[in-house]
């Protein structure tokens, strides 16, 4: 193949951010053949990551970064974004045809309006991965997928980009970018809370190594979930076991009185009445069943003996 620096349409890009995200973007977009012409990097850590993963770019202040730019990669915290673009406005420095994208997953292009109004072009393209800064992420974008919101006669712009990284474009409406955003950070931020929720429970039991016991049990329920959604749900709450549901709800409550603070039974409560919703209305759970299972969580009339069914040990747990 050619070398993709001499490929038509190669851009210079200017990271505002070289955090964990726009490290790697910039990394990534630099073996696409464009050239990264300056990054801001404000901690010790940014300028280091730079320094590894964008070696002879320059780290500049933010407005000089701009000012070099073809296009501006914003790579800042969602909350930040909207006072910099303004600010950025404010000092006159968004130029005309200058591409300005953001990989804020809040956020799509009408956070970018004071870059627009100055005729700068407005992308929107938030990687669905979490990042650890280092080159092995670059890796990950294969089997990445980014949120991508822009105007329809630049949507092209944005995918293209996309596809250059090595990732796939998923389409979002500028309307979807709120709910887009909180069922990534719901599924992928609350996972890892149960996780260290659960490992901390069975690490006090004297479980040394949770990590162990629990990495087979969640990489086949994610795989089974990614595979066949909600069919796949297994457990005493989708069985309507309820009498160990409620031998569940009294051990948390006698662990949540010898704990600092009982978030681990709240959440079991709350994600099991949820569960068992979810189950009942797709026909997994019988009314009856379900009802049981919500007296056991309240530990009203529960049961507390075994279930009566004879056991198939066709799932678990």
């Amino acid at each position: 193949m050619s070398d993709p620096t001499h490929r038509p349409g190669r851009l210079g890009i200017g990271v505002v951010g070289a955090g964990k995200v726009g490290a790697v973007l910039g990394a990534a977009l630099r073996a696409a053949g464009h050239a990264v012409v300056g990054a801001s990097a404000v901690s010790e850590a940014s300028r280091e990551r730079a320094a590894a993963l964008l070696p002879d770019v320059p780290v500049l202040e933010v407005p000089d970064v701009v000012r070099r730019a073809e296009l501006v990669l914003l790579a800042v915290p969602d909350d930040e974004l909207p006072g910099l673009v303004q600010g950025l406005a404010d000092a006159g420095l968004w130029q005309a045809g200058q591409l300005v994208v953001h990989t804020a997953g809040r956020w799509g292009t009408d956070v970018l309006e004071p870059a627009r109004r100055a005729g700068a072009i407005p992308l929107a393209i938030h990687p669905a991965m979490t990042f650890t800064g280092l080159s092995l992420d670059l890796a990950r974008l294969n089997d990445c997928s980014f949120g991508v919101t822009a105007p329809a006669p630049v949507l092209p712009i944005a995918q293209a980009l996309v596809v250059e990284m090595g990732a796939e474009p998923v389409v979002v409406a500028e309307a979807d970018r709120g709910l887009y955003h909180a069922a990534l950070a719901h599924a992928a931020n609350h996972a890892m809370t149960l996780t260290g929720q659960s490992a901390q429970v069975l690490r006090e039991i004297g479980v040394a190594r949770p990590e162990r016991v629990l990495g087979p049990l969640l990489r086949a329920s994610l795989d089974n979930a990614l595979a066949a959604g909600e069919r796949a749900l297994t457990g005493p709450v989708a069985r309507g076991d309820a009498g160990t549901v409620a031998a569940h709800r009294r051990a948390l409550d006698e662990y949540a009185r010898g704990h600092a603070g009982d978030d681990v039974l709240l959440a079991y409560l709350d994600l099991a009445r949820v569960t068992a919703r979810r189950a009942l209305d797709r026909g997994l759970l019988e009314r009856s069943r379900y009802d049981a299972v919500l007296a056991a969580l309240e530990l009203t009339g529960a049961p507390g003996g075994p279930d009566p069914r004879p056991a198939d040990g066709e799932d678990t747990p």
